[in-house]
């Protein structure tokens, strides 16, 4: 690891996004850590632990993004940065026994689920999916119910794109209660409005693609841990699987992680106002954000979470075709897979064939981004206008 400037353990995360992973505090250092371009680096003897030696396993521009990623988890150890947030969700994947159980929501990351649901039909291990708001259900499947219990609980929440919200607190315990490890992806909420680690869970997963770096720009992921053990374990994983990041990714993250706070506060109060007045508008069926008070999963997350983060969900009155027209009217929100970046993006989710069943065929992802919120008002009222009229 390369030296930083060490910060106050007590620091809120607002200060956390800037001056965590700076370099260290001397004479003519650089404020901002530089990129190192290599592959190799010099070394003689036996390679020990710690030790750079090639450039799959570690690069310092990789240390600054991990050590401020850990440091607004809550973590102890550095977190891991991977080539891609689905890199890091199979390397979380491996953690699961062969032949052993994974618990994952019916409503997860698409591409997580459906690397589960391939790696189940090899037999590596049985998938039990679950609706993850059902706290009962979770736990009736983590016991097994008579029959092998979890090993391992994936918790997503709010949940892509249903936003549904789990009761983490709870299900972690009674995940540990039977021996499972708990991974939470936490790419919805990011560690400034919900920290996983404080509510029980083992590993946090980000694609660091979307809040995290924020600007559409760079796919990357990472997984956060407090278990040393766990952390050397996912290290080997990332090491020996290839799945590292480039080093300009990890600097352009970083970069990007800088401005998380105000990016973040910004887009959820935008998305809580639309939220509301999506409500009470006549095109649209039904409105899916934790932050409403109808909201089935509304008190849950005032319980465990610091704001209702910038994502929701909209159904839009007259089927599959109507949304498709509202999003084809639209001409400030973008037309685009992904989120979390400064530009507002909208998706009918069902366009991916591997979405399941269970999602409307009308349902509408819209990630808030950081414009004017009266615009992107305005721009969703014409557009549910036409779709409307067809």
């Amino acid at each position: 690891m390369s030296p930083t400037h060490p910060h106050p353990s007590d620091l809120s995360p607002e200060t956390l996004v800037v001056s965590a992973g700076r370099p260290e505090r001397v004479h003519d250092a650089p404020v901002n850590p530089p990129i190192v371009l290599s592959s190799t680096f010099v070394g003689t003897g036996t390679v020990v632990d710690g030790d750079r030696a090639y450039g799959r396993y570690s690069n310092p521009t990789w240390d600054p993004l991990e050590e401020a990623i850990s440091a607004l988890e809550g973590a102890t150890v550095p977190s891991l940065v991977f080539g891609s947030g689905l890199a890091a969700v199979s390397a979380a994947l491996s953690l699961v026994p062969v032949k052993g159980v994974l618990v994952m929501p019916t409503h997860s990351y698409q591409g997580a689920l459906v690397m589960a649901q391939e790696l189940a039909a090899k037999g590596l291990f049985v998938l039990r999916t679950v609706d993850i708001a059902d706290t009962d259900e979770v736990i009736s499947a983590l016991t097994g119910a008579g029959e092998r219990a979890a090993s391992m609980l994936w918790l997503e929440s709010p949940t892509n794109p249903m936003l549904e919200v789990a009761d983490l607190r709870v299900l972690a315990r009674s995940a540990k209660a039977v021996g499972a490890l708990v991974v939470t992806d936490n790419t919805f909420s990011t560690p400034l409005v919900q920290k996983p680690l404080e509510l029980g869970s083992d590993i946090v997963l980000h694609s660091v693609t979307k809040y995290l770096a924020g600007h559409s720009d760079v796919v990357l992921g990472s997984l956060t841990t407090s278990n040393a053990e766990l952390r050397a374990t996912l290290h080997h994983h990332r090491s020996i699987h290839g799945a590292i990041a480039g080093p300009f990714e990890a600097w352009l993250a970083l970069r990007g992680l800088r401005t998380l706070a105000l990016r973040v506060e910004r887009s959820q109060a935008t998305a809580g106002e639309l939220a509301r007045r999506l409500e009470a508008h006549g095109g649209v069926d039904a409105v899916r954000y934790p932050g409403l008070d109808s909201d089935p999963g509304h008190q849950r997350a005032k319980d465990q979470m610091h704001g209702f983060g910038s994502i929701l969900g909209i159904e839009v009155s007259g089927g599959a075709a109507a949304a498709e027209a509202v999003v084809e009217a639209l001409r400030i929100w973008t037309p685009a897979t992904s989120l979390g970046g400064v530009e507002s993006l909208i998706e009918r989710r069902r366009r991916h064939a591997n979405e399941p069943t269970s999602v409307p065929e009308n349902l509408l992802r819209l990630s808030v981004g950081i414009e004017n919120i009266e615009d992107l008002w305005a721009d969703l009222e014409q557009a549910l206008r036409r779709g409307a009229t067809g």
